[in-house]
């Protein structure tokens, strides 16, 4: 397949206006002199849209990351998929192979394990995960990586892994000292709204890492460092996983 000149690369998910990678990857293009790359929103209200996208786009498309809700979703699309994204059940990043197969990788596991490792405590042995949609797979993949044992929380629990947020105990958030939260309450503009945990029973030995970044602060992390926890919120993660599947895309 001969190099294509017009570059495109786009961003996949649903009411996605507030975009951080649209806004990264123009910037990236602009500095790096590429004047004819573009990164552009698809936004779709449904996944079954997808393939009336791929082949309007078929001839300057080069690449596709993907957010919620459709990271577990977009597989059934896929030629193929990296053993990562495959072991994780989430893809967050696609890439157009020269053979024109469509190949997905999840990048939020190099994102979320860079940006948290630095906060790991010898404590730090349990993790509660608030959301059990794709992002929650890729963060449970890195945390029991790093040897730290993970629960997930859900508004509907399904299976021993999963609990509920009225099985948040004192006694709970004595053991699991790290909390992540993998749902989008507390995005702009519903900025007041957060997880239903008791923060009363948060310590200085907690953890609280928010995917959202927008606001910069969430009430979820508000209320641990009140608490005294250690808090971090979502871009650097989006940063580190952005510049992943720059590098998965280029190559060859």
């Amino acid at each position: 397949m001969e190099e294509r000149k017009n570059k495109l690369f786009g961003l996949l998910g649903k009411n996605i206006s507030y975009s951080f990678s649209r806004g990264y990857f123009t910037k990236k293009f602009e500095n790096l002199g590429l004047k004819k790359h573009k990164y552009v929103n698809f936004d779709l209200q449904n996944i079954d849209e997808l393939p009336k996208v791929l082949k309007k786009n078929k001839d300057t498309l080069n690449g596709i990351n993907v957010t919620i809700p459709y990271k577990e979703e977009v597989m059934q699309y896929l030629d193929k998929l990296d053993e990562t994204a495959k072991e994780i059940g989430a893809v967050n990043t696609i890439k157009f192979t020269k053979r024109g197969n469509l190949k997905g990788y999840n990048t939020d596991v190099v994102g979320f394990e860079n940006s948290i490792y630095p906060f790991f405590k010898k404590h730090h042995k349990r993790a509660l995960i608030l959301g059990t949609g794709g992002a929650s797979k890729a963060v449970a993949y890195a945390l029991k990586k790093n040897d730290i044992k993970v629960k997930f929380v859900s508004r509907n629990p399904n299976g021993k892994k999963q609990i509920s947020y009225l099985d948040i105990t004192e006694e709970v958030l004595k053991k699991y000292t790290v909390i992540v939260n993998c749902t989008p309450l507390g995005t702009s503009p519903d900025i007041e709204k957060c997880p239903n945990i008791p923060y009363e029973f948060l310590t200085e030995k907690h953890l609280l890492f928010d995917l959202i970044y927008n606001p910069e602060v969430t009430t979820f992390l508000k209320k641990g460092l009140k608490k005294g926890a250690t808090i971090k919120n979502g871009h650097k993660m989006l940063e580190l996983q952005a510049e992943e599947s720059w590098r998965i895309w280029n190559d060859d």
